[in-house]
């Protein structure tokens, strides 16, 4: 098969769908890699490693796309819509947060193989997976940044000093994100709370934890009495292809404490924060309400090395099942099957299709 590697578009992104480890891997098995000029240059590979790995190097973006397979980390922005041709895309989609990629999509005749929504037997999300534990981490470590003074924050030391309170941290969810998240801030000393609704994965996080944290049942009640304290709040709500519930309304964002930081890992589903709006890592924050909003929706972009080589280390084996076997992968494989979002110009995940009703 014919795959394409094309160079990220998206602002300050450079991760790369494949790294020369994973393109020798698919030229063993007599596979043809394409892979952009400067693709992999910001997550620390040489166009060098590529040509030695087997990949061809093509300076044209359009003649990347033109391939049976393409491997990307990011969704087709739109001046990519063009080179939507009827080929196998895998990336991370995240539909329920556009719409215009979502129609671009069905009209394409692309299949979408979203990476979030690739679902093990056991129930696990395991492309998701890698990229949410960088997000949960760097949550908090940006959080910690924005909250200084000097960067619109209300100048709070998250772990405090003798004498001096820590900060205080609100996380709303506890997968994946949210436990990255508590581990970090539990690591510099703050005050933390972690809200869920699943009772199970609370008693869990205290296991981990113990008296380092507090877990809360995710209620309005509980919520609201805890977000007006929070010198940082971080989002990490999942609801599998669709759009988070909104949890954080408007008016208790403007009951937080001034240069307080929200972070909203959600954002690339469309956010649990109703004045929280997608950023860019050239441009992540915004100040509404007096809070510091951070909506960066590509957060593990800042890490590329890291993100890229973890991102690979899960997304391998399913790239080589799709370039054995085409299409075919996706009749006898059950999690790249659960991964189809868009096929033959109509929307095929179930919780895709119910976000998109009118386009089903």
């Amino acid at each position: 098969m014919e795959i394409g590697v094309p160079k990220e578009t998206k602002d300050r992104e450079f991760r790369v769908g494949l790294t020369p480890a994973s393109v020798r891997a698919l030229s063993d098995r007599g596979h043809r890699v394409f892979v952009e000029i400067g693709a992999g240059v910001g997550s620390g590979l040489a166009d060098r490693d590529y040509e030695a790995a087997g990949a061809t190097l093509v300076a044209d973006a359009a003649e990347v796309w033109n391939r049976e397979l393409v491997v990307k980390v990011k969704e087709p922005l739109p001046h990519e819509y063009g080179y939507l041709r009827g080929q196998l895309v895998f990336t991370y989609f995240h539909f329920a947060a556009s719409r215009e990629l979502t129609e671009a999509v069905l009209q394409s005749g692309i299949t979408a193989i979203a990476y979030e929504t690739v679902r093990s037997a056991d129930g696990r999300l395991p492309l998701l997976a890698p990229m949410s534990a960088i997000a949960g981490r760097l949550s908090v470590q940006f959080g910690a940044h924005f909250l200084e003074k000097t960067q619109g924050g209300s100048g709070v030391l998250l772990g405090g000093v003798p004498g001096v309170r820590p900060g205080r941290v609100v996380v709303l969810g506890g997968g994946v994100v949210g436990t990255e998240a508590v581990r970090i801030a539990v690591g510099l000393g703050a005050r933390v709370q972690v809200f869920d609704v699943n009772v199970d994965r609370l008693t869990c996080l205290e296991r981990l934890f113990g008296s380092r944290i507090e877990t809360r049942y995710s209620s309005a009640a509980a919520i609201e009495s805890a977000v007006p304290d929070a010198d940082l709040l971080v989002g990490a709500v999942l609801v599998l292809g669709r759009r988070p519930p909104v949890l954080v309304s408007r008016g208790l964002v403007e009951k937080m404490q001034p240069g307080a930081v929200i972070v909203d890992v959600a954002v690339d589903q469309g956010g649990c924060v109703e004045t929280l709006r997608p950023t860019s890592h050239t441009a992540p924050t915004y100040t509404e309400a007096g809070v510091v909003h951070y909506g960066v929706p590509n957060m593990p972009g800042a890490v590329p090395y890291t993100a890229t080589q973890a991102l690979n280390n899960s997304t391998l084996p399913y790239v080589l099942r799709l370039a054995d076997r085409g299409v075919a992968a996706l009749e006898c494989d059950r999690a790249l099957s659960e991964g189809v979002n868009i096929r033959d110009g109509k929307i095929v995940h179930p919780e895709v299709r119910a976000v998109f009703a009118d386009l089903a």
